[in-house]
């Protein structure tokens, strides 16, 4: 499929989207955001796709929102186009997403990235919400997820401020998984990804789902949701599959199922 402000790509069982609006640092318009959500449930529901990295390019990953889009606009024309519903489809989606990033990450971008579930950031990352600089706040979750993920004072800070922070203290706050020369990134994040794609693609899929469960919802709900899905997978193949092996001294074949 053709779009005009991504890019899609394999390699093996890896699905790649780079979106693509150098220009302007890959600012995140309606339709870029769009095409985004489109490729990623077309992914989703690819069986031969198992992994998904999500990348801009070494200046920008997202460096925030299209601001000509929105500088005219009235609170009521905001509140019917209601831009922010597509972007609650991303958490929807059952794979594993992994963000390489590299340059700016700010504003809309930084909201992208969180909405991942796994950063591979270069050394030269900047990442912030700086959206008070322009009047307003984050729309699409920066006050939310950022505050889960680095605590209230930090969040307050970022937020507050409109700063950004470098790669390697966005890695002491938990916002990024891995820091490596910017040459590396994109590289680091495939291999990663291809990592994950080897494993059992149910056992996967409920992982995901549990670990997101853990943020949103009390430990007993939790802890539930966690016991019924490792019960769950003892009905699929790779169950058998997996522990056969393991006692057959061999490695195993997932196949999902």
């Amino acid at each position: 499929m053709d779009y005009e402000f991504i890019r899609v790509a394999r390699d093996q069982a890896v699905g790649i989207i780079t979106l693509h609006r150098p220009e302007v640092l890959n600012a995140l318009n309606l339709k870029l955001v769009d095409e985004l959500v489109e490729a990623l449930e077309n992914m989703d529901r690819d069986d031969s796709v198992r992994t998904i990295v999500l990348t801009g390019n070494e200046k920008a990953f997202a460096a925030g929102a299209d601001i000509d889009e929105m500088a005219d606009e009235t609170a009521i024309s905001m509140l019917l186009k209601d831009q922010f519903t597509v972007w609650d489809r991303i958490a929807t989606i059952n794979k594993p997403i992994i963000a390489a990033v590299s340059g700016y990450v700010l504003g809309g971008g930084c909201e992208l990235m969180m909405n991942c579930d796994i950063v591979i950031a270069s050394e030269t990352t900047k990442i912030g919400q700086p959206e008070i600089n322009l009047g307003v706040m984050p729309g699409a979750g920066g006050t939310q997820r950022l505050t889960k993920m680095v605590g209230k004072v930090k969040a307050m800070e970022m937020l507050l401020t409109g700063s950004p922070i470098s790669a390697e203290e966005a890695l002491r706050y938990g916002l990024v998984n891995k820091v490596v020369p910017v040459e590396m990134y994109l590289q680091e994040a495939v291999t990663l990804a291809k990592k994950i794609a080897a494993k059992p693609p149910l056992a996967v899929r409920l992982i995901k789902k549990s670990v997101l469960k853990a943020i949103d919802n009390p430990l007993s709900e939790g802890l539930a949701y966690e016991r019924n899905c490792f019960y769950l997978l003892f009905a699929s193949e790779d169950q058998t599959e997996g522990m056969r092996a393991f006692v057959e001294k061999r490695k195993p074949k997932f196949t999902g199922r």
